[in-house]
């Protein structure tokens, strides 16, 4: 799975893609030619507990990739404008975070020359449906061809889907807005239409700027009409610091500036939830790993994420929910409590489920 993040120059994107990989800021240049990717470890306090129980010779946190998009420039016109290479860019990922700049600094000036939140996310947000819109009209134009040459049913079912999808885009409204089914979705995902892809906002202010994070907040959900829409206030230049740090230098560091939750947490928290995933675990003392499934997946499928031959010869498995673990301290107090149970293949795996599989 991966995330794109996207922006105007200047943002504070890329130093936000560095916190996140743990990257030194002063390594990377401030300006990006190129698209670059890190694998980058899902933090997991639930994963970290287990491991401090069992002590094992491994520990293996989920990943996610994180791909940092070269900002959005001023071109010779004086104008910020789309390129093919960034468009294709954006495709690639499974969703999006806009990087938003509210942050004033006169040595390195917004390419719109202006600070105004509100107005780069919709930026963003209207070019990005302006390009879905552009598709949606080409496929019809298509479609409509294929089927007069072969009055194929795909073709006149996917017509229906596509129109659906246009009048949609036409109201200004993203696609990601629209009700769609489980087949309709999965017969848009190989279009890659950029509206329609899971968004979050996150919104780089500097030290000083706490004061206003409610303020761009409701304007952002208020103006925009994106009251459902995850918006996550962070500190590129201090956070950047705080995720190269050691735990106890981190602690007294967030407590200083008043920071709850770090921006590598909370971005790739986010994320999962962006992405419809979710995490289970195994322990030993071999080792302690986090799995990533997508929600709703049964303990068969779970079982298959670690081999195929779990999921083709399952029978059983054991399943504990991470807090009863560490309340009991083992597996076998687990059974005495009752907290320890088995399921077949059809159970539903919860975030945070331990799991044992049973196989032949």
């Amino acid at each position: 799975m991966q995330i794109g993040l996207v922006g105007l120059q200047y943002s504070g994107k890329t130093t936000l893609f560095n916190t996140v990989a743990k990257i030194e800021a002063d390594s990377v240049q401030a300006v990006k030619e190129e698209a670059t990717i890190e694998v980058v470890k899902v933090p997991d306090e639930r994963l970290d507990d287990l491991s401090k129980l069992f002590n094992p010779k491994k520990k293996i946190n989920a990943t996610i990739e994180v791909f940092d998009i070269p900002g959005l420039r001023m071109s010779d016109d004086g104008k910020v404008k789309i390129t093919t290479a960034f468009l294709n860019n954006v495709k690639n990922n499974d969703a999006l975070f806009y990087v938003i700049r509210a942050f004033e600094n006169d040595a390195v000036m917004h390419p719109m020359e202006s600070i105004d939140p509100v107005r780069d996310v919709q930026f963003l947000e209207t070019e990005f449906l302006l390009s879905d819109l552009a598709f949606l009209e080409n496929r019809i134009g298509k479609l409509e061809k294929e089927i007069i040459k072969s009055k194929d049913e795909k073709f006149k079912k996917e017509l229906v889907l596509i129109k659906k999808c246009l009048e949609h885009a036409e109201k200004e409204l993203p696609l990601r807005t629209l009700e769609l089914d489980v087949n309709e979705v999965k017969a848009l995902s190989g279009y890659q239409l950029l509206s329609l892809k899971p968004v979050a906002i996150a919104v780089n202010l500097d030290e000083n700027g706490i004061e206003t994070v409610d303020e761009i907040i409701d304007s952002i959900k208020t103006e925009l009409n994106m009251d459902d829409a995850e918006i996550i206030p962070f500190f590129a230049k201090i956070e950047n610091e705080l995720a190269l740090m050691d735990e106890e230098d981190q602690t007294a560091f967030m407590e200083d500036y008043g920071i709850k939750e770090s921006a590598l947490s909370k971005i790739l928290g986010r994320s999962y939830n962006l992405l419809g995933l979710q995490s289970f675990l195994t322990v030993g003392e071999d080792e302690c790993r986090a799995w990533t499934i997508r929600k709703g997946y049964t303990a068969q499928e779970a079982a298959g994420v670690i081999h195929t031959d779990f999921y083709n010869r399952f029978i059983r498995a054991e399943v504990i929910f991470y807090k009863d673990l560490l309340e009991h301290k083992s597996i076998a107090k687990c059974k005495e409590a009752g907290v320890w149970h088995l399921e077949g293949k059809d159970y539903v795996v919860q975030d945070g489920d331990i799991l044992d599989i049973r196989h032949n």
